[in-house]
């Protein structure tokens, strides 16, 4: 079936024609591509210069439907193994037409993946069966090739496409000492090296240099446990570690099956009783000599996410333990942060965390600045309702900041990766309901319509990406529900970075802000894991008495008032990272860029074969 609009004609496989086709909740309907590359073509001719080194774990996927019914694919990591063994053998880009989007029919390794999934989902969506995995001929037992011990996984573009990192890209780099905000994105590879001053890597936040570890704790929800344990500094690498996972059934057991090899690895399972809940929520607990320290992000523990994707993260001061004998009021911020991460643990209801939280309680959190956002599954009445989700967001934005003089003209920013289902038409949710939270400015009774700008990567940004296509897998807005809501496509704007050095590394990374009609000051910010759906952020039921929330999120607000500033000032020129600057990074460039009636906003399952990606592939959905 074809699908006209604004942003261009949209062309879907007969299997995925109406929603009657999706497959139940629970069952993989997997979509990937193979990348082609014409054979006069050189493997590396269509690529930027410097050359990055592609990803190679399986690729993020999204799906957030609002609930049941399904009104969107459920995909997930079984989507996402299967993304990566399909990426390992890419589609050329042919130039003859009857040569398009055909697939090559040779054979490829194992990407060597396992990760982890659930059957009820609706963030990064999981599946719970193999069974719509590619089907591939075995190799013959002549040709197998015998797999090398330290072999590298396939590339999504093929072994040719490896490029080693830079030798300083690995060097742990500690922020300065003077950092304000405590807000970093991740490095990127392929970029000029100013770019990544300033930036961290996984192993730069495990480094000895900021703290001597003890033990871990990683909450997140996407794993990849060998991948992880290698980023652990070697004298650091057989300390406890917890995982907290939302994993059920089969899922868990592939889960604990990747860390037998590793016995310092634990799990606890959070419950998610609500259908089409996750555990999205991205954080580490860092537990050392010295101290504790917290990391709340938005990369997944899996090797896509920590080379050439936008991603980011607020990273706590190294906090001291209190003296024996303190009073249970002691080290509290004048955020409440301690009393609000302890509320958020004591959320899961989980034994494995009590140890987790009597270690907070005997630190002295008080330095910390932003003000904890969580989300966690459940239906909310009363005074209860403020305290998960957007309504959360609104109550902080409500009491922690101050009305401004023609506030109508200051811009509400959403960015994010995925898209749930938002109704019919805008007041449904986003306006009737979510936009009401971003416009909240202090206890002004005014309640204006400012401008609504939300950012999410077009075919071309994603196209002429650092990963070429292969980016999109992390990027799941699925046309099943993009064709319902073709009414929210009007509000996107382009993903452009050139600020940040990162337009083409696609953003995994999720931020909302207020910012003045300039673009030069920020209201508020927040970096958070929730992507723009009801089940990250919560939806009003029952004429507005509850609030139901699916999943975990987590993510920390940045108001002025708690830096004793008016507004932020945003950084026009954060890199290279100066011990001097005193402006706010913002990762994007801004003013944010309207679509074009030429653009489309990236539909991860339909094929994109008129036109080669970076990397001289196109995009073939199975």
């Amino acid at each position: 079936m074809s699908q006209d609009s604004q942003h261009g004609k949209w062309t879907i496989s007969s299997s995925d024609d109406d929603d009657e086709a999706l497959p139940p909740s629970g069952t993989t309907a997997s979509k990937s591509s193979k990348p082609v590359k014409p054979s006069s073509q050189p493997s590396h001719s269509s690529r930027r210069s410097p050359s990055p080194r592609p990803v190679t774990a399986p690729v993020e996927v999204k799906s957030e439907p609002a609930g049941p019914p399904v009104s969107s694919l459920l995909i997930g990591s079984e989507a996402r193994q299967s993304a990566a063994l399909n990426l390992s053998n890419p589609v050329k880009y042919e130039t003859s037409p009857s040569l398009a989007g055909k697939r090559k029919k040779e054979e490829s390794g194992s990407a060597g993946w396992a990760l982890s999934d659930s059957d009820e989902d609706d963030g990064e969506v999981k599946g719970n069966s193999h069974s719509n995995m590619p089907k591939r001929k075995p190799p013959s037992p002549k040709t197998k090739k015998p797999k090398a011990e330290h072999e590298r996984p396939p590339s999504p573009h093929g072994r040719l496409y490896y490029i080693d990192e830079p030798e300083d890209f690995f060097e742990s780099c500690a922020p300065c000492l003077n950092d304000t905000y405590r807000f970093y994105l991740n490095k990127v590879t392929g970029l000029d090296r100013k770019y990544n001053s300033g930036a961290l890597h996984i192993r730069d936040i495990l480094s000895p240099l900021f703290g001597t570890l003890k033990e871990s704790a990683q909450f997140n929800y996407c794993f990849d446990i060998a991948w992880m344990v290698k980023q652990y500094p070697s004298e650091f690498r057989d300390r406890p570690v917890l995982i907290v996972h939302g994993d059920k059934r089969e899922a868990k057991a592939r889960l604990l099956q990747q860390a037998q090899p590793f016995p310092h690895v634990r799990f606890c399972q959070a419950k998610l009783d609500i259908a089409f809940g996750t555990h999205h929520t991205k954080m580490m607990l860092l537990w050392y000599e010295e101290g504790f320290r917290i990391i709340i992000l938005t990369s997944n523990l899996i090797r896509a996410d920590w080379y050439q994707k936008t991603q980011g993260m607020w990273m706590s001061p190294l906090f001291p333990r209190l003296p024996k004998g303190s009073s249970a009021s002691a080290g509290e911020s004048p955020t409440f942060f301690k009393r609000d991460l302890l509320e958020y643990l004591a959320s899961y209801r989980a034994p494995e965390l009590e140890e987790w939280i009597q270690r907070i309680k005997e630190h002295d959190l008080s330095e910390t600045r932003v003000y904890l956002v969580g989300s966690t599954p459940g239906r909310y009445v009363g005074p209860d309702m403020e305290r998960w989700g957007h309504l959360r967001l609104r109550k902080l934005l409500y009491e922690h900041t101050n009305p401004i003089p023609g506030e109508e003209r200051w811009p509400v920013i959403g960015q994010f990766s995925s898209i749930g289902s938002m109704g019919l038409d805008k007041t449904k949710w986003l306006t009737g309901e979510f936009q009401r939270t971003l416009t909240t400015l202090g206890k002004s009774s005014l309640r204006p319509d400012p401008p609504l700008h939300l950012l999410y990567p077009s075919v071309e940004d994603v196209r002429m990406s650092l990963e070429g296509y292969p980016a999109g897998g992390s990027l799941p807005y699925s046309i099943q529900t993009a064709q319902k809501q073709l009414w929210l496509h009007s509000y996107f704007h382009r993903w452009k970075a050139d600020t940040t050095g990162r337009s083409h590394a696609m953003p995994h990374i999720k931020t909302y802000m207020r910012v003045s009609p300039d673009f030069t000051q920020l209201a508020w910010f927040l970096v958070t894991s929730a992507n723009l759906s009801k089940a990250a952020w919560g939806a009003l039921e029952k004429n507005n008495t509850q609030i139901m929330v699916r999943s975990y999120e987590l993510g920390v607000l940045y108001v002025p008032s708690a830096f004793n500033m008016n507004t932020f000032l945003v950084d026009k020129n954060p890199f290279p990272v100066s011990s001097s600057a005193s402006g706010f990074l913002v990762p994007f460039d801004l003013p944010p860029t309207s679509y074009s009636q030429k653009d489309q906003p990236w539909i991860w399952n339909i094929p994109y074969n008129q036109a080669p990606d970076t990397h001289g592939n196109i995009w073939v959905p199975s």
